[in-house]
């Protein structure tokens, strides 16, 4: 007899996760110290495979240095030496320059308020786009889908895409609009603290019933290692050094 498919597991239900999340991170919000949505689009740009926590602490001193787009347009080297802590230092240079020529050249030294404007910047993607849409505007195009949304998404039987624009428009179709720029902020945080990559705690997690578990093998449960042998990994540890 051929072998029946096993049926997919239904996605965990949107509201009831969001509801928890809520519970959970109610002060959910943007990681990224700013003042402005200048601050904000910069510091967004320098988190790429850089820590929340290393970008905060390089913009203090690069904003007092390079405080508006069109200093940081006509910066010398002193741009590369103040955010080479971030990594990938000459293209993020290479980036605010070009991003921030841009908007004084097109924008009248002001940040883009639409989706289109931004993301035809140099340097801005779409995940960089809603950060600063939906942060600094209150007017987001979509969820900011990063590496823990993304991968959140696809365990939760959300989306079953890897690219990060087709996870969105699923997330857009499924969540309230007025419920877009939280659900970001709570999966980044719930994917750091709890769902992480290689050792998800999924017992004890506020979603453990209600989440199909999509992807979560035995090889990627804590404890155990990728041959579904017991692993010397701590439950939750953390990599040294975790990129966004």
């Amino acid at each position: 007899m051929p072998v029946r498919p096993k049926p997919k597991p239904a996605p965990a239900p949107a509201p009831e996760v969001l509801a928890r999340l809520r519970a959970a991170f109610p002060g959910a919000d943007c990681s990224l110290e700013h003042a402005d949505a200048f601050q904000l689009l910069v510091s967004t740009i320098l988190s790429a495979q850089c820590t929340d926590a290393r970008v905060n602490a390089v913009t203090p001193a690069l904003f007092r240095a390079l405080p508006t787009a069109a200093a940081m347009a006509a910066a010398g080297p002193e741009l590369e030496e103040l955010i080479r802590s971030t990594g990938f230092f000459n293209a993020k240079a290479r980036s605010l320059r070009g991003a921030c020529r841009a908007i004084v050249e097109q924008h009248g030294g002001e940040v883009p308020r639409t989706m289109e404007e931004l993301n035809a910047l140099p340097g801005v993607g779409r995940k960089t786009a809603n950060v600063v849409l939906g942060n600094a505007f209150g007017a987001p195009d979509g969820v900011v889908v990063d590496t823990h949304v993304g991968r959140l998404a696809r365990r939760l039987g959300w989306s079953g895409a890897t690219d990060p624009e087709k996870v969105e428009r699923d997330l857009n179709a499924l969540l309230p609009r007025e419920e877009w720029v939280f659900a970001g902020h709570a999966l980044i945080l719930h994917g750091r603290r709890t769902c992480t990559s290689r050792s998800p705690r999924c017992s004890g997690c506020l979603l453990e019933e209600i989440c199909p578990k999509v992807g979560v093998t035995s090889a990627t449960k804590p404890g155990v290692d990728r041959q579904g042998r017991p692993g010397s990994r701590k439950p939750g540890a953390a990599r040294a050094g975790r990129r966004r």
